[in-house]
């Protein structure tokens, strides 16, 4: 069940993924090029996870260091996918799109595709007839709640206007 603890961590740090990237856009306090500074943030966090902590771990294992060529482009091109989606996620928030709403259709999608091109790439046993029919059940599921998600979101709460200090009157003759 360890496995079940990892794609839950997953399930929590992409869940958080897209709204701490809205913010980060939002924080940077520059309308045109925030977005892009959040991203290239986003790309710093990536080098110290995704290359250094795997780079240790290889180097304490006493991995040999060698890569297969398909491996190494299966790979790339697989973080490539990765990196241009987090940068759609990016785009879709510089057009206006929610968090809420744009990664409810990422998170509803995704999976989807996954299932889709798992299954083209690894045919199942017997063909695409022998899938049962929960398997496209669950795909209508998902876009349904995925557009039920993006529809029926929660309105956002009134923006409410800064309190602005009274000017102070002069106090009253004889009230000091």
């Amino acid at each position: 069940m360890t496995w079940l603890f990892y794609a839950l961590l997953t399930v929590a740090t992409w869940g958080l993924y897209g709204v701490y990237l809205h913010s980060g856009q939002m924080a940077m306090g520059d309308p045109i090029n925030g977005r892009y500074k959040a991203f290239l943030l986003v790309g710093v966090a990536y080098f110290i996870i995704a290359v250094l902590a795997p780079l240790a771990v290889l180097k304490i294992n006493g991995a040999d260091f060698s890569f297969p060529a398909k491996g190494v482009w299966l790979s790339l091109f697989a973080g490539a996918l990765g990196a241009v989606g987090a940068f759609g996620i990016l785009l879709a928030f510089g057009a206006k799109g929610t968090p809420t709403v744009v990664m409810a259709i990422v998170f509803a999608c995704a999976p989807i595709v996954n299932a889709i091109a798992a299954t083209l790439m690894h045919p199942p046993k017997g063909g695409w007839g022998g899938i049962a029919w929960q398997f496209w059940a669950g795909i209508v599921l998902a876009a349904v709640g995925g557009c039920l998600v993006s529809y029926y979101k929660p309105a956002p709460a009134p923006k409410t206007a800064k309190a602005v200090p009274a000017a102070s009157a002069p106090a009253a003759p004889g009230l000091r």
